[in-house]
């Protein structure tokens, strides 16, 4: 999938750019000790986009806490009498109301979108149905909301080692212990404990 492509689909639109030193998209992003931004401290991202105009990423270690399936569902026009209940994720602070299903690449529906072949993101009910009625993929994680940079800024932050760079796990993405995930991933990034 073309950078471009990617940011259409997410209708994200990113300002015109500058050359990047390397493409962050699919990595993780280890939020560095001395990062003390509240809407990151602590944070694993995974990097949706990184181009030459700006970069998207989703928070995936900050559980926000649990919700209904059928209200899930409900908000989006959907009747359900599911059972079943999901974790919601804080993906970031811009906006928070918009929702994305970061999952593992063994489900597909209309809005799935393939990151590689370890990862898929959707951003339609259908699969939210899915998952529902039991159908959906193995792993997933609904992130609210996402982690936007401008022209260049990422670039920067990496360079002053804000952040640290390690492959996208999937054992890391999707831990059932998304607390520990951070530590985790330092770890996975060659900083010592």
């Amino acid at each position: 999938m073309s950078p471009a492509s990617l940011a259409t689909f997410l209708g994200f639109w990113l300002l015109a750019g500058t050359c990047l030193a390397a493409d962050l998209g699919g990595q993780l992003l280890v939020a560095n000790r001395h990062l003390r931004d509240p809407h990151f401290a602590h944070s694993v991202i995974y990097v949706l986009d990184h181009t030459e105009t700006g970069a998207m990423g989703l928070v995936v270690n900050r559980a926000a806490g649990r919700a209904a399936l059928r209200e899930v569902l409900r908000q989006q026009g959907v009747r359900s009498a599911s059972k079943r209940s999901i974790t919601l994720f804080y993906g970031g602070p811009v906006e928070p109301g918009r929702g994305f299903l970061l999952h593992s690449p063994d489900y597909q529906c209309a809005s799935t979108q393939f990151l590689g072949t370890r990862f898929a993101l959707s951003t339609g009910r259908d699969i939210l149905e899915a998952i529902a009625a039991g159908k959906g993929p193995k792993q997933a994680r609904l992130v609210l909301g996402y982690a936007g940079w401008g022209k260049g800024q990422l670039d920067q932050e990496v360079a002053r080692a804000d952040w640290l760079l390690t492959s996208a796990d999937p054992a890391l993405v999707f831990s059932a212990t998304p607390a520990q995930v951070w530590e985790r991933a330092l770890r996975f990034a060659g900083m010592r404990l």
